[in-house]
């Protein structure tokens, strides 16, 4: 039996008026501060998050929707402990800055791509790959330096330490207040 941790992965976007976009909901708020872990593992976890925040499942998926299309999210999805099954890597890449927008949409274009982040270093676009069996994980890679014509740097896992990263998106739903973010 594998563990698994779900999560909502949250794009750089956590504070809505620097982008001149509108605050988040409360059904929102909910839905990225109350499943960004332990996404309910069922067959319908939309419904049951639904029934939980007093919604219906279309409108729960509408908002998550919504939410990817506005920027807040990349994805809704599990995330399994890293070779626990499969293969995986995290990768580096060194692209110049004018390419590096439509680079890493490249990049998260793939399914086995779960995390894509820019850092301000010489190698500024990191990703984690997960596949299937190590040859998979090496198309991919191999796959992503041919379309991009960058080299791709594969750091696998050594060592295991599990971070528990969540982000707190400024309301405290018990006090009904918002706070700093």
């Amino acid at each position: 039996m594998h563990r698994v941790n779900t999560t909502t992965e949250v794009n750089g976007h956590l504070n809505a008026h620097q982008h001149g976009q509108r605050k988040l909901s409360e059904l929102e708020r909910h839905l990225l501060n109350d499943f960004q872990h332990n996404l309910p593992f069922v067959s319908r976890p939309f419904k049951k998050i639904a029934k939980q925040l007093g919604s219906s499942e279309a409108i729960v998926i509408d908002t998550l929707n919504k939410l990817k299309q506005r920027g807040f999210i990349s994805r809704v999805g599990a995330v399994f402990r890293a070779n626990s099954i499969g293969a995986s890597t995290l990768a580096a890449m060194v692209v110049p800055t004018n390419e590096l927008e439509c680079i890493a949409a490249m990049v998260s274009s793939y399914s086995e791509v779960n995390h894509n982040y820019q850092r301000e270093h010489h190698f500024n676009l990191w990703f984690v790959v997960t596949a299937s069996d190590e040859e998979m994980l090496n198309s991919v890679l191999y796959d992503i330096e041919q379309r991009s014509g960058f080299p791709v740097m594969s750091l696998p896992m050594l060592e295991d330490y599990h971070i528990d990263l969540g982000f707190d998106l400024g309301m405290d739903f018990e006090r009904g207040q918002e706070t700093e973010v």
